[in-house]
């Protein structure tokens, strides 16, 4: 694509003075992943995803916090897993234009009347269903209030998030898939690294973090309602594991 940096970078909603995402956490990702994937050629970036922002969640701070971890709101299983070192069989269901994961035993165990779909199993595989879902529904700027209050985790930033004015994100154009994973998992927190690739062909990364709370994982924002990092982008997918369902 065509689009000068200087063009690219004022549509970029993270440069914008006064810029708060208001706990939007999916919307405002899948907003920046579209300015990456808008980049023109020669301006990949070979950095380090930004250091997380502050957050003061208390089960992060402090794990013991969560060591009773709650059982899956929908009754499904949890495991002594670790790690997921390989791509999972997987069914693939679309969610709006992006192909989500979903399995019985692994989740979405719920799905309400808004469409949000939720209670992912305790275990890597369940924690990675869960963030590659948040993104899915995350493309349809309506649900951004019901993600922001049913899939965020408890903090300053979904507090001040959901005393905020909800947005009005426009649907982009630009549509993009799952290409691959990373997942590093404890009892009570995962951080999930997504590379997703566009119909532009582009490649883009981005870390998400999850916290097990209320029998299900929920994402973190920090507590200004900000996302705690954005999408990089990226030449290839070398480090992660191929997965896809589009």
């Amino acid at each position: 694509m065509s689009q000068s940096t200087e063009s690219t970078t004022e549509s970029n909603p993270f440069t914008k003075p006064g810029f708060i995402i208001a706990a939007a956490l999916v919307v405002a990702l899948i907003a920046a992943a579209v300015v990456i994937f808008l980049l023109p050629k020669g301006q990949e970036s070979a950095q380090p995803a930004p250091v997380p922002a502050k957050t003061s969640n208390s089960a992060t701070a402090n794990p013991s916090a969560s060591a009773k971890a709650e059982k899956s709101i929908c009754g499904l299983p949890s495991s002594s897993e670790s790690s997921l070192g390989a791509a999972p069989k997987t069914k693939w269901e679309l969610v709006g234009t992006m192909a989500a994961p979903t399995d019985p035993k692994i989740g979405p165990g719920k799905t309400d009347d808004q469409g949000i779909r939720s209670c992912f199993a305790h275990t890597p595989t369940g924690a990675l269903y869960a963030a590659v879902n948040l993104w899915a529904l995350g493309i349809d700027p309506s649900k951004e209030r019901a993600i922001a209050e049913q899939l965020a985790a408890k903090g300053p930033g979904r507090d001040a998030g959901m005393k905020r004015p909800a947005t009005a994100a426009p649907a982009s154009a630009v549509k993009i898939q799952i290409a691959g994973f990373n997942v590093s998992y404890t009892a009570n927190q995962a951080v999930v690294e997504l590379a997703f690739k566009a119909d532009t062909g582009a490649l883009a990364s981005v870390r998400t973090t999850l916290l097990w709370q209320d029998g299900d994982w929920k994402g973190v924002v920090a507590d200004n309602g900000a996302p705690l990092e954005v999408p990089r982008q990226v030449r290839d997918l070398s480090g992660f594991i191929p997965w896809s369902g589009a």
